[in-house]
């Protein structure tokens, strides 16, 4: 049985896997002064709800793209599971990074591009290209020889939605959702419009320029992941695939391909 963790900016995604098939997954927030055994209080009281023995768990996988919680989670996964967790990078992650420094590349880019590859990719000899509808927006665009040659990182939505908030003085505070039109009658309304078609545009046009860029760009493969995926990739052209568990299947390929070496 797998733990596996997605320390992002915004949420801490939490998988157990039972081989292949995840069988629980829950999502808390990532506040970065949250100590380890307040970590480890937490994942074990979830673990006590599912009825899953601490002890069942036999490895543990993390990504992490926040340092002030990247220690803290290490300690909880030895203090409560007695287990050393794998940290995932650019060295341990199997797959070829094209990007100066490869350390810079996001943990979370990493397991997606690794994951998008073994389900989606594996044996077609096409690009792929993932869009992650995360705190940021990333594009992550992995070769047809299945390597990672880079991407582009955008505001995310909600990030773009507090900033017309917090710079625009008369502006209020909005949900992000799908407006009836694009031609908003309300303050509120233009303001969806802009929030969530523009986003949509974005996308489409940044897969767009991607295509033209890199060789057998017309063949790439589209997939989405991340917690607006299925809203905004619905109303996309280029999305192709939604997959809610990427990063997590991710950490598993990963850690699985690190047991067996």
């Amino acid at each position: 049985m797998l733990l596996a963790i997605d320390v992002g900016n915004t949420n801490v995604t939490i998988g157990v896997f039972e081989g292949e098939r995840l069988v629980h997954h829950w999502r808390l927030a990532a506040l970065r002064e949250r100590t380890a055994d307040e970590l480890g209080i937490f994942v074990t009281r979830l673990f006590e709800q599912t009825n899953v023995a601490a002890a069942s768990v036999s490895g543990i996988a993390v990504a992490s793209v926040v340092p002030p919680l990247t220690r803290p989670m290490e300690e909880m996964c030895e203090r409560y599971f007695g287990r050393a967790a794998l940290l995932v990078d650019a060295t341990n992650a199997g797959i070829p990074i094209r990007y100066s420094p490869a350390a810079d590349v996001g943990a979370d880019r990493i397991v997606n591009a690794v994951a998008a590859l073994e389900k989606y990719g594996k044996g077609k000899g096409t690009p792929i290209i993932v869009v992650d509808f995360g705190t940021a927006t990333t594009f992550d665009v992995i070769s047809r020889e299945g390597e990672y040659v880079g991407g582009v990182i955008c505001p995310g939505i909600n990030i773009s939605a507090e900033a017309l908030f917090q710079r625009a003085a008369r502006l209020p505070r909005v949900d992000v959702r799908k407006p009836a039109r694009a031609v908003g009658q309300t303050t509120v309304d233009a303001m969806q419009s802009g929030l969530f078609f523009g986003h949509v545009e974005l996308v489409d046009g940044l897969v767009r320029r991607i295509r033209s860029e890199i060789p057998g760009g017309d063949q790439a493969i589209v997939i989405a992941t991340g917690g607006l995926a299925s809203v905004l990739s619905a109303e996309t052209e280029a999305v192709q695939h939604v997959d809610a568990e990427l990063t997590l299947d991710g950490l598993r390929l990963i850690w699985e391909r690190n047991r067996e070496t």
